[in-house]
């Protein structure tokens, strides 16, 4: 019996509660979003798991059908890939949430990606069923809500935890707060998160269609635009949004700024050390409210970010951080009042 697992990409779709069919599709007819089926394939390693659609991770093995869709990914820190580098149907989930295509970088310290055969697309009435199919639809909705802007000099700088300490501090000041993620590639963990630390709601570009944001720029501003109108109507009094990677990456960091606009009411910067910060502010002319992340490990790292950047800093793991931050908020006029 075919086992198929489902990944937290397919969470927007109806895949599991409608019948689609599984059939091959030519490559030149492949895009990004495309639903798809890969069979595991290769020697099992840690990173043979998934994420499936409420966020759980379960272990996949050979010969298990886990459904995707076709993506672009571009990570500094784990790997670089692309549907259109899949070569006679050999690909890897470049991400647990079911991002599928070819690595052509790959890191030498991470264990071998999972490997997989590609089986063919989802299919209903011979057309390919897409992420874009259950995309949130533009509303007309102006959005016009004080924002929290998280952003990072790299990967897995700190942007997370910072916004979860962001969301529980307004949350618990009696405020709405909506959590999103608008730029990266797709895994569901990081803004459930957020939900876990208070967020009334959370979204991502997977709401829109998207498996990860390395697409043309106008394609992504098309697709972010109905996000924000969608959360402008659920009307929260703060949005914690986090741009995924950094802003020089190639995930659209820069268009989600400018689509916040003046919206944005702080900006915290996740660094991975002091000297990315001066980085940052150069090549991407970003001053940042704060600075957290790896950057304010130790006091002589706070130090540093004080002596090259004059920028505030907080540890955020630190058992004084969720004091510190209601004092930074509160003092930045951010969080302070009662709805």
């Amino acid at each position: 019996m075919t086992h198929y697992r489902y990944t937290s990409l397919t969470r927007i779709a109806d895949l599991e509660s409608r019948s689609w069919q599984k059939e091959p599709v030519d490559p030149a007819n492949w895009e990004t979003g495309d639903y798809v089926v890969g069979e595991v394939t290769g020697v099992p390693s840690d990173l043979y798991h998934i994420e499936a659609t409420d966020g759980e991770m379960l272990e996949v093995t050979p010969g298990d059908f886990v459904v995707g869709a076709l993506g672009d990914r571009e990570a500094t820190l784990e790997g670089v890939g692309s549907f259109r580098a899949v070569e006679n149907g050999h690909m890897h989930a470049l991400t647990s949430a079911g991002l599928l295509g070819l690595y052509t970088s790959y890191s030498r310290f991470l264990p071998a990606p999972l490997s997989l055969e590609y089986r063919g697309h989802v299919l209903r009435q011979n057309e390919k069923v897409r992420m874009r199919d259950f995309a949130i639809a533009a509303s007309g909705n102006q959005f016009e809500v004080p924002t929290i802007l998280l952003v990072g000099t790299s990967m897995s700088a700190g942007k997370t935890v910072t916004g979860c300490l962001v969301c529980k501090i307004l949350a618990a000041a009696g405020h709405r707060v909506i959590g999103a993620k608008l730029t990266g590639a797709g895994r569901y963990r990081d803004i459930l998160s957020f939900r876990d630390a208070g967020a009334a709601e959370i979204y991502d570009f997977v709401d829109v269609g998207l498996p990860s944001t390395v697409v043309p720029e106008a394609e992504f501003r098309t697709a972010i635009v109905p996000l924000l109108e969608h959360i402008g109507s659920r009307q929260p009094d703060f949005l914690v949004a986090e741009a995924g990677a950094s802003p020089l990456e190639p995930y659209n960091g820069k268009a989600a700024i400018d689509e916040l606009g003046n919206n944005i009411c702080l900006t915290i910067l996740s660094a991975s050390d002091p000297y990315a910060v001066v980085g940052v502010q150069h090549a991407f002319d970003l001053i940042p409210d704060l600075v957290t992340g790896p950057a304010t490990n130790t006091s002589a790292a706070i130090a540093l970010v004080d002596k090259l950047t004059g920028v505030p800093a907080i540890n955020v793991v630190a058992p004084d951080a969720e004091i510190k931050m209601k004092r930074f908020l509160e003092a930045r006029n951010v969080g302070n009042r009662h709805r």
